[in-house]
C-alpha cells in the first residue's frame, strides 16, 4: 500500500506563476461560480490565497497580516488587514474552472456580500472551529437564502488553534438552525501523536477523507500524503503510518458507517445498495467512492444535505480536499434555470459596478445566456438604454485579461457601458420580448449611520457631488442627499463612513471635510392621515395638484403598515403597491415609461424627506387608486410628489424611529460588571449572559442532533482543556443585548478601556424601533427640529 506523495508548498513555478487561459473551450457543466462567505476573521481571504497556491496561480501565499494577498489589494485593504470589496479570480482546478469570489466578512460592507450571492451557484461558509456559527454567519446565509443559491459547503476552519472543538462546530450548525443535515465528510486528525491528544496539545497534521476513505498526513515542511485504508475492520489497527492505539482508529468505521446510513435517507438506490450488503462490520469500507459521489450531489442539489469539511487555511490543511468537493458537489450553470436552446439570446446581469482611473467604468456580469462578443451592443432591460461594449476581460483580482468573448455561465467584466448599474439587466438588442423581462434585482442594505460632506469651497461643491454620485454607483449601499443646503452621507456603519471618506480622497480626488457622524433616524406616518378611498369620493381634493400649468390628479390610499405588513427594503421599509395592489419595484430600478412607475417616482422622491423633520420616511402603506392622463404623462411624477408631500404634512408628525443593533459582547469574568453596566447606561436591553461553554448551546432552539453524526470531543484535544470547569478570572464571558446605534458610535474604544483591551463585540443590524417622546425630542433637538 503506496502513499502519495503531494508537494504543495514546494512546486516550482516560473515567474510569474500562472495558468490562465483566454479561451473557454470546456464546456458549461465544468463552470463552478462560487464564492467564499463567513463572519469578519474566519479565514476567507487566508483560505482563498491557499486556493491559488494549490492551483498553481501563485508560486508563495500572501498573508493577511503583512498585506500581501493577491485578492486584498486596495491600499484599505492591506492596511487595516480587512477585505472590503469582493474580488473574483477564474481558477483551473483539475478538469473544472472555478469563478471564485472572495467577500467581506464585515456587516458594514454586506452590500458586496449581496451583489455576489446573487450571481453565484455555490458558496463555502468558513466557520472558526473557536468560535461557532457567529452574528454574521448568520447574517451571510440569509443573504444566500434571499439569493436561492443551490449548494453550499460548511469549512470549519483554523482546526489548529487552542480551543477549536470539531464537534461543537458541527453543534452550533444545529443549535442556530442553519442546516438540518450537516453531513462530515472529513474528520480532524490533531496528531499522528496520541502522547499529544493525552495533553491536549492544539494542532492539526492530518485529514481522513470518509468518502474517499484515505488519510491524509502534512509534515512541518508542508508536504502531504495520502494514504489509503483497508476495507477491513481489523486492518484498521494494523496501519504502519499511524499507532494502533490512536484515538482515531475506533472512530473511522463508525463515522463512515454513519455517514454512509445518513445519506441512504435522502437516496432510495443507496438505500438498497446497503441493504444488499452481508450485515458484517466491515461491509460498508469496501464501497467505492464513485458508487458514492452522485447521491451525495444529488442530496447536495436538492438541499437536502449540507456537506461539511475542515482545516487549517493558514497551514493549506484541507484546501484540495474542499476544492475537490466543490467541483463534485456544487451547481454548474446548467444546474439552474437557463435557457437550453442551442441559439438563445444574451441575457446577463450586472452584480457590480466598480471605477477605475484608467480603463473607466468597469461592470462585472455574469452571462446566464447566450454569449457577450466584444464591439458588441446589448440592451439594459433595466433601464431601457442601448448601450455599447468596448472590451471584455477577466479579472484576477486587480490584474485584467482581456478575451474576445464571454460564453454562457461565464463572471466577467465589461468596458464601456454608461448608464448599467447594480442589479440591472442586460439583453441582445434583437431579443424578443420573452427574453427582456428584468431578472430578480439585487437589494443593498439600509443606510443606518451618516455624515455631513462639507466641500472646501464653493468651487469643490461640484466636484464632490460629481464624486459622491460616482462613489454610489460602485457602492449603493451608499447613499446621499441634500437636506437644508448641507450634503448628508448615509452608510452602514462607522467604518463604512470611514472607507467612503477615503475613497473620495484617493479614488475621486474631491476636496472636503466629512462632519460628526450621526445615526440615520426614521420618521413615520401622523395619526391624521385621510380614510382609504372606499370610504370617501374616489377623487378629493388632496388627491389634486397644479403643476406646469395642468391639474393633474393621483388619488393614493396612504396608512401605517401594520404589525403583520412588512415594508420591502427597496423601498426603505414602505410598501408601495399598485392599483392592482401588487408590490412596486423600486423606480430606481426600472425606468419604463408607464403611468404607475412615474407615479412611484413621485412617491418616492417625497418618502426621502418629511416635511415635518426632512428625515426619510419609513413604515408607509401607499397603494395607487386612481390617476389622470396629463400631456406629457411625465408630469405625474411631479404632481404625485406633491399629492404625498401634502398628505404626509397634513397627517401631521409621526413617531420617529432610530436603528438598533445586536450586540454580542465577550469579555473576561473580571470586568464583566463594568461592561454589563456601561451597556445598560446606554440604553442597551440585556437579553442573555453566558460563558464560552454554554454560550452556543443554550441561545435557541435548534434543530435536532438525532439522525447527524456528531463527533467526539476527543477529535479536538483542545477543546477539553480551554472548556473545564472552574472560575477563574480569565474565563471568557458572553453578554447579548439590543442597544440603539446612536449611543454605540464608539463602542470599539469604550470596550477596550472598560476591558483591558480584552473585549471583543460584534453586531448585526436589528432594524429600526420606535423612540419614547423625551427620546423623540432629544432626536428632534439633535437635527434642529425641535
Amino acid at each position: 500500500m503506496q502513499p502519495r506523495l503531494w508537494f504543495s508548498f514546494v512546486r516550482k513555478c516560473p515567474a510569474p506563476c500562472r495558468k490562465i487561459s483566454t479561451s473557454f473551450s470546456h464546456d458549461a457543466s465544468k463552470i463552478r461560480n462560487m464564492a467564499l462567505v463567513a463572519h469578519i476573521d474566519s479565514g476567507k481571504t487566508t483560505l482563498t490565497e491557499s486556493i491559488l497556491l494549490q492551483s498553481s496561480y501563485i508560486s508563495a501565499s500572501g498573508s493577511v497580516d503583512t498585506g500581501s494577498t493577491t485578492t486584498d489589494f486596495l491600499p484599505a485593504e492591506r492596511e487595516r488587514g480587512i477585505t472590503i470589496q469582493s474580488a473574483s479570480i477564474p481558477v483551473k482546478w483539475k478538469n473544472w474552472t472555478f469563478n471564485l469570489i472572495d467577500t467581506p466578512g464585515h456587516a458594514d460592507f454586506g452590500m458586496e456580500v449581496e451583489s455576489a450571492s446573487r450571481v453565484i451557484d455555490g458558496a463555502v461558509v468558513l466557520i472558526d472551529s473557536v468560535e461557532g456559527v457567529e452574528a454574521q454567519t448568520k447574517g451571510v446565509w440569509k443573504q444566500l437564502d434571499r439569493y436561492g443559491v443551490p449548494t453550499r459547503m460548511m469549512f470549519l476552519n483554523k482546526q489548529d488553534r487552542p480551543g477549536a472543538s470539531f464537534k461543537l462546530s458541527i453543534r452550533s450548525l444545529l443549535t442556530h438552525r442553519l442546516h438540518p443535515h450537516p453531513m462530515v465528510l472529513t474528520l480532524p486528525i490533531a496528531s499522528f501523536d496520541p502522547q499529544d491528544y493525552m495533553h491536549a496539545e492544539p494542532g492539526i497534521q492530518g485529514l481522513v477523507d470518509l468518502l474517499k476513505w484515505e488519510i491524509w498526513r502534512w509534515n512541518e515542511a508542508g508536504e502531504s500524503t495520502c494514504y489509503p485504508l483497508p476495507t477491513d475492520v481489523q486492518a484498521l489497527e494494523k496501519l504502519e503510518f499511524i499507532p494502533s492505539h490512536h484515538p482515531i482508529i475506533p472512530q473511522l468505521a463508525p463515522a463512515r458507517t454513519q455517514l454512509l446510513e445518513n445519506l441512504s435517507m435522502f437516496s432510495e438506490d443507496l438505500m438498497e445498495t446497503l441493504l444488499a450488503l452481508p450485515s458484517e462490520p466491515s461491509s460498508y469500507l469496501g464501497i467505492k467512492y464513485s458508487d458514492i459521489i452522485p447521491h451525495l450531489r444529488k442530496s447536495t442539489l436538492e438541499n437536502k444535505i449540507l456537506p461539511v469539511v475542515c482545516g487549517s487555511a493558514i497551514k493549506h490543511i484541507g484546501t484540495s480536499i474542499a476544492m475537490d468537493y466543490v467541483g463534485e458537489l456544487f451547481a454548474s450553470p446548467l444546474d439552474v434555470p437557463h435557457d437550453s436552446a442551442k441559439n438563445a439570446p444574451l441575457r446577463m446581469l450586472a452584480w457590480k459596478v466598480s471605477w477605475d482611473q484608467k480603463r473607466g467604468w468597469m461592470t462585472y456580469v455574469r452571462v446566464y445566456s447566450g454569449k457577450l462578443t466584444r464591439q458588441s451592443a446589448v440592451l439594459n432591460a433595466t433601464r431601457n438604454q442601448k448601450e455599447k461594449v468596448s472590451k471584455l476581460l477577466l479579472m484576477y483580482a486587480s490584474e485584467p485579461l482581456e478575451v474576445d468573448e464571454l460564453p454562457f455561465g461565464a463572471v466577467g467584466v465589461v468596458l464601456g457601458l454608461k448608464f448599467t448599474r447594480t442589479g440591472d439587466t442586460l439583453v441582445s438588442p434583437g431579443a424578443p420580448p420573452s427574453a427582456r423581462s428584468v431578472m430578480q434585482d439585487i437589494v443593498p442594505p439600509k443606510a443606518v449611520i451618516s455624515a455631513s460632506v462639507i466641500p472646501h469651497s464653493h468651487s469643490d461643491l461640484e466636484p464632490v457631488q460629481n464624486a459622491l454620485e460616482s462613489l454610489s454607483r460602485t457602492d449603493p449601499s451608499v447613499r446621499y442627499d441634500l437636506q437644508e443646503g448641507q450634503i448628508l452621507v448615509h452608510g452602514l456603519g462607522a467604518l463604512h463612513l470611514e472607507i467612503v471618506e477615503g475613497r473620495l480622497r484617493s479614488e475621486f480626488q474631491a476636496n472636503f471635510e466629512l462632519g460628526k457622524r450621526r445615526v440615520s433616524y426614521r420618521e413615520s406616518l401622523g395619526s391624521n392621515y385621510d380614510p382609504p378611498h372606499y370610504e370617501k369620493p374616489l377623487v378629493t381634493n388632496n388627491d389634486k395638484a397644479d403643476i406646469a400649468g395642468t391639474s393633474v390628479v393621483v388619488a393614493l390610499d396612504i396608512r401605517p403598515l401594520q404589525d403583520d405588513e412588512e415594508g420591502s427594503p427597496l423601498w426603505d421599509g414602505n410598501l408601495v403597491l399598485n392599483k392592482a395592489g401588487v408590490a412596486i419595484p423600486s423606480p430606481e430600478s426600472s425606468s419604463t415609461a408607464n403611468p404607475e412607475l412615474l407615479i412611484a417616482s413621485g412617491i418616492a422622491t417625497a418618502l426621502s424627506s418629511s416635511p415635518h423633520s426632512s428625515l426619510p420616511m419609513s413604515h408607509l402603506r401607499i397603494q395607487i387608486r386612481e390617476w389622470s392622463t396629463p400631456s406629457p404623462l411625465s408630469l405625474l411624477t411631479g404632481a404625485s410628489a406633491i399629492i404625498m408631500r401634502n398628505r404626509i404634512r397634513k397627517a401631521g408628525m409621526g413617531p420617529l424611529m432610530e436603528p438598533y443593533s445586536f450586540f454580542k459582547v465577550s469579555a473576561t469574568e473580571d470586568t464583566l460588571g463594568k461592561v454589563v453596566k456601561d451597556l445598560t447606561e446606554h440604553g442597551a436591553e440585556l437579553q442573555d449572559l453566558g460563558d464560552e461553554i454554554s454560550n452556543e448551546m443554550d441561545e435557541v432552539v435548534g434543530y435536532p442532533v438525532e439522525g447527524n453524526y456528531i463527533p467526539p470531543d476527543m477529535l479536538s484535544p483542545s477543546s477539553s482543556n480551554l472548556t473545564g470547569s472552574g472560575a477563574s478570572p480569565k474565563l471568557k464571558r458572553f453578554v447579548h443585548a439590543l442597544a440603539p446605534l446612536s449611543q454605540m458610535l464608539d463602542y470599539n474604544s469604550r470596550l477596550r478601556a472598560l476591558s483591558g483591551g480584552h473585549g471583543q463585540f460584534d453586531m448585526v443590524n436589528a432594524g429600526f424601533r420606535v423612540v419614547a417622546e423625551p427620546r423623540k425630542m432629544e432626536i428632534l433637538r439633535e437635527i434642529g427640529r425641535a
